[in-house]
Order: structure tokens, then C-alpha cells, then sequence
């Protein structure tokens, strides 16, 4: 049963019309219905095929404004980068004893950065940290010897984003207590970093849908003509 504050919220979205960017980016604050600081999301439906290699979009984007939510990161290095990732703010830092936390169940961060010398000891936690989109990858810069950068950038407002086999890139662009401005901007960010990806093998539209919307919010259907691309 839907409760009054989410009914309420259903009734001012037209679910038969496509808002601007900057209508949804105000349009999504207005219809928040729960007391925390909701995530804002955007779902970007692709005209590609995820199970053509060169169609599987990934990448990486930091967003002009931040999530409001500061990630926790592991870096997985040797003795002589550790130094560096501490101080430029890891939450996590080491090798061995982590791999076996993570081989234990343990998950608990955003982020996972490494040097591209230990990759061979972490391919064996793929099945883990592959389905949380946790493990470490160069089209994402967190395979890298510069890990003070990788980190630095994280913790700054950098996301990563992966289509899924429906063709859907779901990603964060901030909070409910952003301002639409914000909003809009970090979406527009996003949408760029995904339209430079674009593969010359996809035929048709590349962008297909797009829609917002906050936790436990109704979805607002975007015009994909309002974007700027």
C-alpha cells in the first residue's frame, strides 16, 4: 500500500510527459518523501548490446558538485605505496590481510583501488567483488601506481558507471539537499561522460531514456532532447 506522503508525491508527476533536466532536477526534490537525505539517482537506458564487448559501456566521471557522500576506500598495494594512499586519505590500506577479510565475506567499503602489481593476487576475489562492482579496473582508474591520485579523486566526487545486461547505466548524482543546480550540472556531467563513450558498432539511438528519481521516490521520465550533448 502506498502511503499518503508517497501518493501525494505520485500526483504531482505526470507519468505521461518527459520533463527538461532542470524541471526533474526540481521536480525531484519537490516529491521527496522520506526524512533522511535521500540519494538522487539517474537511469540512462542505451541503445547498445552489453554483451558485445565493445558495446559493455563503463567508465568513470567526477561530478562537478560531489555525491554528499564520502566514500570509504581500500587500497590493495605493497609496502612502499602505503605511505602514499594513507595520506592522501584511504580509509583502508594493505594487501594479504584484506584479501582474506574480502575472501571471508568482508565488503564493507565504496571504493577499491590497487597497483597493477598486486592484480594477479586480487583476480581470485572477482567473483565477490565483481557483482558489487567493487573490483579494481584500469577503464575505471582504479588499477593504477598513482594510488595517491585515484584516491584523491574518489574521495573529490569521482564515480564510476557500468551498463547492465538490460542496457541501464544507474548511478548517483547527489543528494535530495542539493540544490536543483547541483542536480542538473552533476547530471549533465554524467550524460556527457556516457556520450563520449558511445561505440561506433551501436546502430539506432544511443540515448534511449532517461529518468531521476530520489529513494523510494516516483521515477520523472526526462526529455532526452532537453540534454546537452
Amino acid at each position: 500500500m502506498a502511503t499518503k506522503k508517497r501518493k501525494a508525491a505520485e500526483a504531482k508527476v505526470d507519468k505521461n510527459k518527459s520533463y527538461s533536466l532542470k524541471d526533474a532536477s526540481s521536480l525531484v526534490k519537490d516529491i521527496n518523501c522520506t526524512k533522511f537525505d535521500s540519494s538522487v539517482d539517474l537511469h540512462i537506458r542505451l541503445g547498445v548490446d552489453p554483451k558485445k564487448a565493445d558495446q559493455a559501456i563503463r567508465g568513470s566521471v567526477t561530478l562537478p558538485h560531489g555525491t554528499g557522500k564520502t566514500k570509504r576506500v581500500l587500497v590493495l598495494c605493497t609496502p612502499e605505496k602505503e605511505a602514499d594512499a594513507k595520506n592522501a586519505g584511504a580509509d583502508f590500506v594493505g594487501l594479504d590481510e584484506f584479501i582474506q577479510k574480502i575472501e571471508s565475506g568482508w565488503t564493507d567499503v565504496d571504493v577499491i583501488v590497487a597497483t597493477p602489481s598486486v592484480m594477479p593476487k586480487i583476480g581470485k576475489l572477482g567473483k565477490i567483488l565483481g557483482p558489487r562492482n567493487l573490483m579494481p579496473n584500469p577503464k575505471t582508474g582504479t588499477v593504477t601506481n598513482d594510488v595517491a591520485a585515484a584516491v584523491t579523486e574518489v574521495k573529490g566526487g569521482k564515480i564510476t558507471f557500468k551498463v547492465d545486461k538490460a542496457g541501464i547505466i544507474h548511478a548517483s548524482v547527489g543528494r535530495i539537499s542539493f540544490t536543483p543546480e547541483k542536480l542538473e550540472q552533476n547530471s549533465q556531467e554524467l550524460i556527457n561522460a556516457i556520450v563520449k563513450l558511445k561505440p561506433s558498432t551501436a546502430k539506432g539511438t544511443y540515448l534511449k531514456g532517461l529518468s531521476m528519481a530520489s529513494t523510494m521516490s516516483p521515477g520523472i521520465i526526462i526529455d532526452t532532447k532537453s540534454v546537452q550533448i
